[in-house]
């Protein structure tokens, strides 16, 4: 099916009113993983400002007419403010505007959706959050991982590996993490991957433990390796596996070997 031509009507969603904003997750790439709101969204919206890890495909689902403004923040590289875009999209609102706040994954994850909500709220503009798939739920279905499985682990922890500025972010207890959850996703942490795989093998986990590093999840440009913590900095590089990209550490990690099931998509180097 055609999902610009979906009808959308019989469900009865929201009204997309001028004067608010949606933020809205993009999910992590496949179009078939938007949700019917924010395919609605997409339809009704005068404006998209989107990120950069919205994929073109979905972008092409915007409604005839409606203008596409590129707001996306890389970490480390040259990029919008978070201040000036959130003060767009008042702007935009307050000209009457029905503004789509387009984000990759789920806004609430390591999107920066709060921040743009709380400037929101406090201009007194009326908005929406629309949640999406976020890539370490999505990203590792893709590539055959379960994020929990009763036979490996309980607890499942998400951690960014990045700051705004590109460093691995302060405050991260290490060992409260290792300890708290078998299973860790990491976003955002391929440049500082030598690093965060130390700290985690400082806070007890071992050198052995399984990793997938799964890059441009969902996507047809997918690649996923298998790895170990204690090769995994240097197996990325000889992969030259490119942002953005997740990883899974953990036990569940070995249950790729039966789930993957992609086939051609989920693969890598050094599968």
């Amino acid at each position: 099916m055609d999902m610009a031509k979906l009808n959308l009507s019989p469900l009865a969603l929201p009204a997309f009113l001028p004067g608010t904003v949606w933020l809205v997750g993009a999910g992590p790439g496949d179009p078939g993983l938007l949700t019917l709101l924010a395919l609605h969204a997409l339809q009704s919206a005068d404006i998209v400002v989107y990120d950069a890890l919205v994929s073109p495909r979905i972008l092409e689902l915007a409604r005839p007419g409606a203008v596409l403004e590129h707001a996306g923040k890389r970490g480390g590289k040259p990029s919008p403010s978070q201040p000036d875009i959130s003060l767009r999209l008042i702007a935009l609102a307050q000209a009457k505007r029905r503004v789509l706040r387009l984000k990759g994954g789920d806004p609430f994850v390591f999107g920066r959706g709060g921040e743009e909500g709380l400037a929101l709220a406090a201009a007194k503009i009326p908005f929406r959050i629309v949640p999406g798939i976020t890539a370490g739920i999505g990203g590792l279905a893709y590539a055959g991982i379960p994020a929990t499985h009763r036979d490996t682990n309980s607890a499942v922890a998400f951690v960014t590996g990045q700051s705004s500025g590109g460093a691995l972010p302060d405050g991260v207890d290490w060992v409260a993490l290792s300890r708290g959850a078998a299973m860790l996703v990491i976003y955002m942490a391929l440049q500082n991957l030598d690093i965060v795989a130390r700290r985690l093998q400082e806070a007890g986990r071992s050198a052995d433990e399984p990793v997938a590093i799964i890059s441009k999840a969902t996507t047809d440009a997918q690649r996923v390796i298998e790895t170990t913590l204690g090769r995994a900095a240097a197996d990325a590089a000889a992969a030259r596996i490119e942002p953005p990209a997740v990883i899974a550490v953990g036990p569940a990690v070995r249950l790729r070997h039966a789930l993957q099931w992609i086939g051609g998509v989920a693969s890598g180097a050094l599968d």
